[in-house]
């Protein structure tokens, strides 16, 4: 073993932790937890300068209310997550071009007003807060940047061992092209899949848990469907699985989410 990636190996394999809610192990040896955070709750800011953030209206209170909801529903479920750690914040931003929104770690959320025409109500809005709450609790970030290091090693080291072959220059650089490529392809971009198709999982039960009808995800991502018009790269090249995937894994686990849905109606939780 190459004395660069030693290192390299004995720190990942000290620091493999679990996602909470699903039990996937996951690296997260790039960024402490305290790190994490710090770097969310600079980036807020950073995000925040210079935007146009909604403070009153009925846009404004519908996420006011939302997002509480969903914080309580994120510490409740996952009490071993950094959710109990978080300080949380709700932003609206007045961009009616932009459909998104996000979690940064630190419990800090932003929502675009262009996406609120895409989710019309107020349980497909807590649909997609769930989801954007989910990515910070689940550390994928944290994660991304360890598969990112790691992957930089193992490429370092291949372009070593390459190096030191008898291949022609040009034979080496398509070499290295195809690692890269090999790389992209074969494994950071089905982990982005795979944290996209968790936190759609962990968003839907938080929003169930929080009183919100969780059938209504179904509508979002076929309203998301349309709006996209089927522009995008072929699944196994894109960061997310298509509309359809989500659709159809979302039902897989609806009838775990309508149990904390109907829970939450018991007990007097639902928003109705």
């Amino acid at each position: 073993m190459s004395t660069r990636l030693a290192p390299l190996c004995i720190l990942a394999a000290a620091a493999c932790s679990t996602v909470p809610g699903t039990g996937r192990s996951q690296l997260t040896f790039a960024l402490s937890p305290a790190q994490e955070i710090q770097l969310g709750e600079e980036a807020y800011r950073e995000q925040l300068q210079g935007a146009k953030l909604v403070r009153s209206g009925p846009q404004y209170e519908m996420l006011m209310r939302i997002g509480p909801r969903i914080a309580q529903a994120a510490e409740h479920l996952y009490p071993d997550s950094l959710a109990t750690e978080f300080e949380w914040e709700f932003s609206l931003i007045d961009d009616p071009k932009t459909v998104n929104a996000w979690c940064l770690p630190g419990g800090k959320v932003a929502v675009y007003t262009g996406l609120l025409p895409v989710t019309r109500d107020e349980a497909s809005l807590a649909v997609v807060v769930g989801h954007e709450v989910a990515h910070a609790i689940a550390r994928h970030g944290a994660e991304r940047i360890s598969q990112q290091t790691g992957l930089q090693g193992l490429l370092f080291a291949g372009g070593q061992l390459i190096g030191l072959s008898d291949m022609s220059a040009s034979t080496q650089e398509l070499t290295l092209q195809a690692l890269g490529l090999g790389a992209q392809v074969g494994v950071l971009l089905p982990f982005s899949r795979t944290h996209e198709s968790e936190a759609d999982e962990l968003g839907l039960y938080m929003s169930a848990d929080a009183g919100y009808e969780p059938r209504a995800a179904i509508g979002l991502w076929e309203r998301m469907a349309a709006a996209s018009g089927g522009s995008g790269p072929p699944e196994f090249l894109s960061t997310h699985p298509s509309e359809g995937t989500r659709i159809q894994r979302l039902e897989e686990h609806m009838p775990k989410a309508l149990r904390y849905y109907n829970k939450a109606r018991r007990e007097g939780r639902a928003v109705e």
